[in-house]
This record gives structure tokens, C-alpha cells and sequence, in this order.
């Protein structure tokens, strides 16, 4: 069972500002919509949603709410950062399933934290690169985990056009 989402924020504004400050384009909005519906989807409601402070992230989570994804207002998470230390997110995870082992979380982020989480979760020694708006779908249990599928917004567009 799927009970971790690490997911990479929506395709944002080129860096003319503060890099806390960009925000999501009209195409990263439509990114975070089609994932919000393939999660929901295919793995139903969760639990809670945490994301950076940044505000590209805090758009993408608010979106992933609005979707239904959850029926809470996401959460920041000042460990969320880009250059934020996997293994504090890991422990910061580890509470949260001590205290609710069934529970259902979404983790929004940056490049290269979302690649080093899911290398923390799952010490399988990869590192993958994340599309905007792309996923990594986790069962994790017991401070071990495994990833179940990536999924993406142009891996989706391949499979529509398919089917």
C-alpha cells in the first residue's frame, strides 16, 4: 500500500526574483491538476500534505487540496527546503508514522531534496531525477521503504496516447 508521496513541485516562473518567490506558471497549475486527479485517482485521499515554505510549493499543495487530495489545509515544512537535509525529513516522517502507522502523507518539495528523500526512504543508492510536477509513490513502513511507481506528467500524456 502506498502511504508516501514525494513530489516535485509544478514547472515555475524563471529565477528573476528571490527564488522563495516563484511562482508556478499557468502550465505548472495544469501539471499539479493532472497529477492531483491520477493520485486521487489511484490511491484515493490522504491523509496530510506538507510542503516547503517556498511559494511555488505552497501553490502546488494548495492545488493538490483543492483537487481533494485532502479534506486538510496543507502544512509547511521549513525541512522542505531545496538544500534541506533528508535525514531530518526522514525523522520528521518516522514521528509521524510512530504516532499514525496508517497514515497517508504527501511530501511537496524541490530538486535535489525530493531525489535525496527517496534515496533516504528506500537505500536502494539511487538518486532519481524528478520532473516538475512528478512523483515518487512510497509504501513505507518501519524506517525502510519502497518506491511502487513514478509517475509524471509526460509518462501520463505516453500512456493516454496508448491506450
Amino acid at each position: 500500500m502506498v502511504n508516501l508521496v514525494i513530489m516535485r513541485h509544478g514547472e515555475a516562473e524563471p529565477q528573476y526574483l528571490s527564488d522563495s518567490e516563484r511562482q508556478l506558471t499557468a502550465a505548472g497549475q495544469a501539471e499539479v491538476s493532472q497529477m492531483a486527479e491520477w493520485l486521487l485517482h489511484h490511491y484515493s485521499a490522504f491523509d496530510r500534505i506538507f510542503s516547503s515554505p517556498y511559494r511555488r510549493t505552497a501553490q502546488t499543495a494548495a492545488l493538490l487540496v483543492s483537487h481533494g487530495l485532502t479534506n486538510q489545509a496543507a502544512e509547511l515544512n521549513t525541512d522542505l527546503v531545496p538544500e534541506g537535509n533528508a535525514q531530518l525529513v526522514v525523522d520528521f516522517l518516522d514521528v509521524l508514522y510512530a504516532e499514525n502507522p496508517e497514515a497517508k502523507i504527501v511530501l511537496v518539495s524541490h530538486m535535489p531534496l525530493v531525489s535525496f528523500l527517496v534515496e533516504a526512504l528506500t537505500r536502494s543508492g539511487q538518486t532519481p531525477i524528478f520532473d516538475t510536477a512528478g512523483m515518487a509513490c512510497i509504501c513505507y513502513h518501519q524506517h525502510k521503504g519502497g518506491i511502487k511507481e513514478y509517475a509524471c506528467p509526460s509518462l501520463i500524456e505516453r500512456v493516454k496516447s496508448v491506450s
